[in-house]
């Protein structure tokens, strides 16, 4: 008798500190506050890097979740992307793909031990995610093959008018990513900051340029 007494005392015990334990647990909210504090106090400002490259905004913060945002907010943040594109100035898209193929193969730029900010040294990194060339024997897979970029979609003449909306959505894509996806992994070159105009137009001249190797 007295072992069974004990049995149930001790299975009441249990059950208490579970429903104290499920009472005094942290929020979902708290947690995150948590593990942003965590971070935050993980790193520090050293040269052109700084801590508040953690900060996130609106669809930084909606794609880190662990289900993909809602149809409005996603169609929310598609939106306000496409309305921070700043299209080229006297509406001049194309560059030198020569230099372009340059920015395409280059994965420097923007880590600590930069000298500036400024984008101009830096490469666009686009081989780490895509096919650029069938010729290369080493590149990413987490984004689609640019090979054949322009001549896949007609482009022959970028300043012909029927060329205007492939040449228009690349530029955009380039700019700002999340536009035409809310929860796109792409770079976001020129938001960010990360391309100069220029380099840009580079960038954009050797996935369109008919000439591009790319496109051959």
């Amino acid at each position: 008798m007295l072992n069974k007494t004990l049995t149930l005392a001790a299975a009441g015990l249990a059950a208490a500190l579970v429903v104290a334990g499920c009472a005094t647990a942290p929020s979902s909210a708290e947690l995150d506050q948590q593990a942003l504090a965590m971070l935050k106090a993980s790193f520090r400002d050293q040269g052109i890097a700084k801590v508040d490259r953690l900060n996130q905004d609106l669809g930084q913060k909606a794609c880190s979740s662990d289900k993909p945002p809602a149809e409005a907010l996603a169609k929310q943040i598609e939106a306000e992307s496409l309305a921070s594109i700043k299209w080229p100035e006297g509406g001049r898209y194309l560059g030198d793909w020569r230099e372009g193929e340059k920015l395409a193969q280059n994965g420097r730029g923007m880590t600590w031990t930069d000298a500036s900010a400024d984008p101009k040294a830096n490469g666009a990194n686009c081989y780490n995610c895509h096919e650029i060339d069938k010729k290369e024997i080493s590149y990413g897979t987490i984004g689609p093959s640019l090979w054949n970029y322009g001549k896949l979609r007609g482009v022959k003449d970028v300043a012909d008018p029927a060329s205007a909306a492939i040449v228009q959505y690349t530029w955009g894509k380039l700019w700002n990513s999340k536009a035409y996806a809310a929860c796109s992994n792409m770079p976001r070159f020129g938001h960010m900051k990360l391309l100069n105009e220029e380099q840009l137009r580079h960038v954009m001249a050797l996935l369109l340029d008919p000439k591009s190797p790319v496109n051959q």
